[in-house]
């Protein structure tokens, strides 16, 4: 399936997902989850992880996402934050403003937004702040 284990393949390590957000299913109001997290359903509010997150095709979160890495196969309405990377493939939407310390867009990818890069400095006071 595409985005399934795209992402961890690309350098982002083999970092177990605990949390599953299954298709069909619909969260309304923000998330919170300590470790990786996988949305193949839709989640209506903010998403946020000291982990890795995952989109699947189907996925959809109509809400700001924060993580480390971000991997976005499915639909993305609100900002992104990627301490890590952010990659948008080939299926993904994203209308939105993103901030990351590395970006990869893949063709015919959808983004409508604004870029902003952030390197290692930012990436730890931002992290500094979060406690």
């Amino acid at each position: 399936m595409i985005g399934k284990n795209k992402g961890m393949e690309n350098g982002m390590g083999q970092e177990r997902i605990n949390t599953v957000i299954g298709a069909g299913s619909v969260i309304n109001g923000s998330i919170v989850v300590p470790e990786a997290i996988r949305v193949d359903g839709t989640i209506q509010g903010d998403c946020s992880s000291k982990g890795n997150m995952v989109l699947g095709a189907e996925g959809k979160v109509e809400g700001n996402i924060s993580a480390q890495n971000v991997v976005i196969s499915g639909t993305v309405t609100g900002d992104i934050t990627a301490t890590g990377k952010l990659e948008i493939l080939s299926t993904g939407k994203v209308t939105g403003s993103v901030k990351a310390r590395g970006i990869v867009i893949d063709e015919d990818a959808f983004f409508d937004g604004n870029c902003t890069m952030i390197n290692n400095t930012q990436v730890r006071s931002e992290g500094k702040t979060e406690k």
